[in-house]
C-alpha cells in the first residue's frame, strides 16, 4: 500500500507541475492588474534640469559646448579600421613590453613572463567631441573626449619556481580628455614635425584583474588605492602641462636654424695688394658674408688709391651654426664705371673659434677659393680681429633636435630669469608671418615696411590678395636693449603697372619694444591703424649676448 501511494504520488506531482506551470504562465502574460496604469510621457523640453541630469548623465561634449564639434565620420573611421588597428597596437604593446619583461626574469625567482594571448577587443574607443582650437603659433591643438570601455583580453603567464601563474586584464574602462597638438606645421608630407599629447584631467581607467581566475580586484580597499595610485602616476608624467612628444619628421628635413650669436670682426688692414688702376694702384674695400646667409654683405669704406689700406672697421654678423658656417671675405678694387674687380678671396671656419675670446686672424688672399693657391701669384695679405659672442641660453630654444620619444617639463619647471642687463648688445629678430583683410581702394598687392632707428627694411611683393603670408625674418643688430624704443610697421599695396597712384598704405602700426626686451619672445596679432579690418600677425625676440 504504501508502494502504491508513493507511486501515486510521484505521478501527481509529474503531471501537476507543467500544468501549473503553464496556468501561471498564462495568467502572468494575459492578466492585467487594475492597479496598473499608462505611464505618462512628457517632452524633454518640459522636464527641470534636475530631471534631465538624472535621465542623462552622459550627454556629449558636442551638445553641452559649443567649441567641441560632433565627429560622427571620425568614430565611422575609427570602427572601420579598428580590425587593423587592433592588431597594429597589440604588436607596438608586445614589442615594448617584451623587453621590460626580460629585465625581471632572473629576480625574484621568476623564469618566465610571456604574452599568453594579447587582444583589445572589438569595441573600438569613441570620441564624444572634439575642439580645434587656433593659436598664433605654427601648431594645430586638438582636444577630443576620448571615451573606451572596451572587452580586451590580455593575459601574462607568469612562471614562479616552476609554478606558472596566469594573470588576466578584464572589464577595461579607459576615459580621457588628452590635448594633441601638432607642431611645427612644415611643407613636408605629413606637413607637421611633432605629435605633443597631454591630458588636461587626470583620466578615468577601470579594469579587473583575475589571478589564478580570481579577482583580486575585489579585496576590500585594494580597488580604490589601485585607482588612485594609477591616476597619480600617470598624471605625475602627462598631466598639462607635462607632455609627451612623438617626433613624426627628421629634424634634418624641419630644422628651421635661427641665430644663436654675433660675430664680431674687425677689418684692420690689408698689405701688397693687387694693381688694378692704370697708375698701378688700386681703390680697395672689403666684403663680409656668412655662408648659408641671405643678407646683404656687409661693406668697408673705399680706400682710394693705396696697395696698403687700413680700414679699423668693425661689423656684426648673426650666426646661426658656429660649427659648419664659414666667413667668406671678398676684396674688391671700386671703379667707377662698369663692375668691380676682385682683388682676393678667402675663407674662415668658424668652428676654430672659441667663445667670447678675441683672434687676430691672417689671411693669405687667393684668386678663388675652391682651388689650391699652390703657384699662384701673391694677393696680398689681410688682416683681421674676429669674435664669437654666443647668445645667452633660455628656455626658449630656437632649435631642437627630434631625438625619439621624449617627455617634456612644464613650461614652469623650465622657466628661467630672462631679465637683460641694461646697456647689454643682442639681436632683435622681427619675423613678419602674415595679414589679413587688408584691402587698398586701387590695388592689392601688399607688402611690407620694418622702419627701426632710422633703417628700413622691406619684404617681397604677394600679388592680389588681401590674406598675404610672408614668413619672412628681419634682424638688427643693436648695442642695447631697445626698452625705449619703437619699431613701426607699415602695410603698403603698390601697382604693378604704371600709374599716378602706384603706391597706398593698407595700414600700419607701432610696436612697444620693451615687452619684447623683458620676455623674450612676443607672437601676436595687431590692428592696423588706418584699415577697417585689417590684422597683422608680428613675432618679436630679443637674445642678449
Amino acid at each position: 500500500m504504501g508502494l502504491l501511494s508513493s507511486l501515486l504520488g510521484m505521478i501527481g506531482f509529474g503531471i501537476g507541475l507543467p500544468i501549473g506551470l503553464f496556468i501561471g504562465f498564462y495568467l502572468f502574460v494575459y492578466s492585467e492588474s487594475e492597479d496598473v496604469q499608462d505611464m505618462e510621457s512628457q517632452p524633454l523640453c518640459e522636464l527641470d534640469p534636475v530631471a534631465l541630469e538624472d535621465l542623462m548623465p552622459e550627454i556629449p561634449l558636442w551638445v553641452k559646448s559649443p567649441d567641441y564639434d560632433r565627429v560622427d565620420w571620425l568614430n565611422k573611421f575609427i570602427s572601420c579600421m579598428w580590425p587593423f588597428m587592433e592588431k597594429a597596437i597589440c604588436n607596438s604593446i608586445k614589442s615594448t613590453a617584451e623587453p621590460i619583461f626580460a629585465e625581471y626574469v632572473g629576480q625574484y625567482k621568476i623564469e618566465a613572463i610571456e604574452f599568453k594571448n594579447l587582444s583589445l577587443g572589438n569595441l573600438p574607443p569613441t570620441v564624444h567631441g572634439l575642439k580645434v582650437s587656433e593659436t598664433n603659433e605654427r601648431e594645430l591643438v586638438m582636444e577630443p573626449a576620448v571615451r573606451w570601455a572596451g572587452n580586451p583580453n590580455i593575459m601574462v603567464a607568469v612562471t614562479i619556481s616552476s609554478v606558472k601563474v596566469t594573470i588576466q586584464l578584464v572589464d577595461l574602462q579607459v576615459f580621457a580628455m588628452p590635448r594633441v597638438t601638432l607642431k611645427p606645421l612644415v611643407p613636408t608630407i605629413p606637413c607637421f614635425a611633432n605629435i605633443v599629447v597631454s591630458l588636461l584631467e587626470k583620466p578615468h581607467i577601470d579594469f579587473g584583474v583575475k589571478v589564478l581566475g580570481g579577482d583580486v580586484m575585489s579585496i576590500p580597499g585594494l580597488y580604490r588605492y589601485v585607482q588612485e595610485r594609477i591616476k597619480k602616476e600617470v598624471a605625475s608624467l602627462y598631466l598639462w602641462p607635462k607632455s609627451l612628444e612623438i617626433p613624426m619628421l627628421d629634424a634634418s628635413t624641419v630644422a628651421v636654424k635661427k641665430p644663436v650669436g654675433i660675430l664680431h670682426v674687425r677689418v684692420i688692414r690689408a698689405t701688397k695688394l693687387l694693381k688694378k688702376d692704370l697708375l698701378g694702384l688700386s681703390d680697395p674695400y672689403v666684403k663680409l658674408n656668412l655662408s648659408g646667409e641671405k643678407h646683404p654683405s656687409k661693406k668697408t669704406t673705399v680706400k682710394k688709391k693705396t696697395l696698403n689700406p687700413e680700414w679699423n672697421e668693425e661689423f656684426k654678423l648673426s650666426v646661426k651654426d658656429p660649427q659648419s658656417q664659414m666667413l667668406h671675405i671678398n676684396v674688391y678694387d671700386w671703379d667707377k664705371v662698369g663692375s668691380h674687380d676682385r682683388l682676393g678671396s678667402q675663407v674662415f671656419p668658424l668652428k676654430t673659434l672659441v667663445a667670447n675670446e678675441v683672434k687676430e686672424v691672417t689671411l693669405d688672399l687667393m684668386k678663388d677659393t675652391s682651388i689650391s693657391d699652390a703657384n699662384k701669384k701673391q694677393r696680398g695679405q689681410l688682416f683681421l680681429e674676429l669674435t664669437y659672442a654666443p647668445f645667452r641660453e633660455d628656455n626658449d630654444s630656437f632649435s631642437g633636435a627630434l631625438n625619439g620619444y621624449s617627455r617634456k617639463d612644464s613650461v614652469m619647471d623650465r622657466a628661467m630669469s630672462n631679465t637683460s642687463t641694461t646697456g647689454a648688445p643682442g639681436l632683435l629678430l622681427v619675423t613678419v608671418q602674415g595679414a589679413h583683410d587688408v584691402e587698398g581702394s586701387r590695388h592689392n598687392n601688399p607688402y611690407v615696411l620694418i622702419i627701426f632707428r632710422g633703417e628700413t627694411k622691406k619684404s617681397k611683393m604677394l600679388r592680389k590678395t588681401r590674406n598675404p603670408m610672408w614668413n619672412e625674418e628681419f634682424q638688427f643688430l643693436l648695442e642695447e636693449p631697445p626698452l625705449q624704443d619703437k619699431i613701426h610697421v607699415k602695410v603698403m599695396s603698390k601697382r604693378t603697372s604704371f600709374s599716378f597712384y602706384s603706391k597706398e598704405s593698407l595700414g600700419h602700426v607701432d610696436i612697444n619694444l620693451a615687452d619684447v626686451v623683458h620676455n623674450g619672445r612676443i607672437n601676436q596679432r595687431y590692428h592696423l591703424i588706418d584699415s577697417k579690418n585689417g590684422v597683422i600677425h608680428i613675432e618679436l625676440r630679443w637674445k642678449t649676448i
